[in-house]
């Protein structure tokens, strides 16, 4: 079974490289420490601080395993690159919600990166998928569980 594509911007992979040295030189180191404080305190069978610590280093480790494989399976946007003419990840768009008259600004991103309340949207989602090489004045409708919203494309950018 061929793996799911990770994309990222250099952003985004950026982070994920950042936070995965955190965890292995800085988060590891912490939290041995705090298993071996736990073990110097006597019994382990009813010791909740070592219990804590454990459950602690298994998140760490499950973590690091899985920026490990984000990382192993990313391709790069290379954003300076990204044509402006059509909407392709890497770009920032804005758009009119013509049902509530507002105007919204999304940068369409990887799944990996996707977050809505910092306004990075999925190519993945309803509606970065819709969105995904369409151009400056088309009407883009998207199909969500409370029914059918429209936005028009107002203006399309690079991100950077």
């Amino acid at each position: 079974m061929v793996e799911k594509k990770n994309i990222l911007t250099y952003e985004g992979l950026r982070r994920l490289e950042e936070e995965l040295q955190d965890l292995k030189v800085n988060k590891r180191r912490e939290v041995a420490q705090k298993i071996k404080e736990a073990r110097d305190q006597g019994d382990l069978s009813e010791n909740a601080e070592y219990d804590a610590a454990k459950d602690e280093q298994r998140d760490i480790e499950a973590r690091i395993e899985e920026i490990d494989k984000i990382l192993k399976n990313a391709e790069v946007v290379v954003e300076d690159e990204v044509d402006v003419d059509v909407i392709n990840i890497g770009c920032k768009v804005r758009i009119y919600d013509m049902e509530y008259k507002e105007e919204l600004v999304y940068k369409i991103v990887g799944s990996t990166e996707a977050n809505s309340l910092r306004g990075k949207i999925s190519n993945e989602s309803p509606l970065g998928r819709e969105l995904l090489g369409k151009r400056v004045g088309d009407i883009v409708d998207v199909h969500t569980h409370s029914g059918l919203i429209r936005y028009e494309i107002l203006e399309i950018q690079k991100s950077t």
